[in-house]
């Protein structure tokens, strides 16, 4: 029976760890926070054009400026919560989000605002991975835990995520767009009080260096490649600032990858890639995000200038992709136990391909309800897949190398993130329900070829050590 609990095959009585409740609680916030402040913002666009005297370019940089930050400095987080500490290092993320938070709150120009949205980004660039860490030691790298706690904490980020636009339009609603900023500080501070119960991270040996150059370049390659992809749809390819991004992510993305392999305290070990479930869960959660968060833009444009949905309203339409998320994470742990992360990989992208390829039907006179099947089938098949994927994930990395390991994931997921609301938002243009279908055809492709490379390359049960 221990050789099939170590397995994943049988079901584990193992009590939670000591401090894995306040464990489990901190980390669930903090990424419940990072997801919100991805998709808050966007109802507040109109009245922040107003009240700051913004334009396009100064509002889109209200949006982009938080998850351009975030995916370039995640690789940083990682790497400090396991030279330093996860909880010491969640905790100073924590402080620095809630920095941000209240800038952005007191924010008198779109410059502030877009400074104080950085800052936001940085602290949680450095929250993000020392939450799954966390996560990751308190559960003591026992799978049954590690996949129930991966799952809540999984739940808790989709229910930000989808609750970004209710949230941001009940505050728009009872008052000033500063709300919806200053409404984190209060979510900071309870955080903050479980964080101070977690238990502590080992650190790596006290010998291991920094690599500044590394730290550099990661940024350099990351932060051209987004910024290109972003500055693509309003600037156009051909655009000197969108060429020369490009060429700084061309350049700096090759030197990156010589400096790791000569640095004896690399910032990213390339050892990682070696591990095809490593490798494989890199690339499932940028298609994931470019799928998530590309549509997710889309439909709220088909819902706000199509359909006439607004503030609250279309908060509301999408709460059958909150409840979806939140039931079918919570009971994923099990269905890993019994089919494996490779069957929930594939099949949660099959669900999703199946979702997206409902959304083709609808026009510009549907009613809400022909949406219905899709807002729950996509949730679902993420809140199938994700979670199998990151507790494949960290199974397949040592402990010591959990936080470099989830920031080396996250990063590619919030890059794809980003990719997905350009390239996505260029299909949509002025035909938003030809652009729609364009986004849901493109969506079902990436879906199903990435659900085909799963079962090919990946061993039915990834990533159980």
């Amino acid at each position: 029976m221990n050789d099939l609990r170590q397995a994943g095959l049988a079901p584990t009585r193992a009590a939670r760890p000591p401090g894995g409740g306040a464990t489990q609680a901190a980390a669930s916030l903090g990424f419940a926070l990072v997801q919100l402040d991805v998709t808050v913002v966007n109802v507040a666009l109109p009245r922040l054009g107003v009240d700051l005297s913004a334009g396009i370019a100064g509002l889109q940089w209200i949006v982009d400026g938080y998850a351009l930050v975030l995916a370039v400095t995640l690789l940083i987080g990682g790497f400090l919560g396991d030279r330093f500490g996860a909880r010491r290092m969640y905790l100073l993320g924590l402080a620095v989000f809630a920095l941000g938070s209240a800038l952005c709150g007191a924010a008198p120009s779109t410059v502030a605002l877009v400074a104080a949205r950085t800052i936001q980004g940085i602290g949680a660039a450095i929250m993000l991975p020392c939450s799954l860490s966390l996560i990751n030691h308190a559960t003591q790298h026992d799978p049954p835990l590690r996949l129930r706690a991966v799952g809540l904490w999984t739940a808790c980020g989709s229910i930000g995520l989808a609750a970004g636009p209710l949230v941001g339009g009940l505050l728009l609603a009872a008052g000033s767009w500063r709300l919806i900023f200053l409404v984190n500080l209060p979510v900071c501070l309870v955080a903050a009080l479980f964080g101070l119960r977690a238990p502590e991270t080992p650190r790596e040996q006290e010998g291991q260096g920094f690599d500044p150059l590394g730290q550099v370049l990661a940024i350099l390659a990351l932060g051209g490649l987004t910024g290109a992809v972003i500055e693509m749809h309003p600037l156009g390819p051909g655009h000197p600032a969108v060429l020369g991004l490009l060429a700084l992510a061309f350049v700096a993305g090759p030197l990156f990858v010589a400096v790791e392999r000569r640095s004896a305290a690399p910032l990213l070990p390339l050892g990682l890639f070696t591990s095809r479930v490593f490798s494989t869960a890199v690339v499932y959660g940028a298609v994931a995000n470019v799928t998530l968060y590309g549509m997710m833009f889309v439909l709220s444009l088909y819902l706000q200038r199509v359909r006439g949905f607004d503030g609250p309203v279309l908060g509301l339409a999408y709460l059958p992709l909150t409840a979806t998320f939140v039931a079918v994470n919570l009971v994923n742990a099990r269905m890993v136990r019994l089919f494996g992360s490779r069957a929930c990989m594939v099949g949660g992208f099959l669900m999703d391909a199946l979702g997206f390829a409902l959304l083709l039907p609808l026009g510009p006179d549907s009613p809400y309800w022909m949406a219905l099947p899709a807002f729950v089938l996509i949730p679902a098949g993420m809140g199938t897949g994700i979670p199998a994927m990151i507790g494949a994930m960290l199974g397949s990395v040592e402990r010591a190398r959990s936080g470099v390991a989830a920031a080396v994931t996250n990063a590619a997921r919030q890059a794809g993130g980003a990719m997905g609301v350009a390239v996505f938002g260029t299909l949509a243009g002025p035909d938003l329900v030809g652009g729609l279908h364009a986004a849901a055809a493109t969506s079902v492709v990436l879906l199903v070829a990435t659900a085909g490379a799963v079962w090919a390359f990946l061993p039915r049960r990834a990533g159980v050590r």
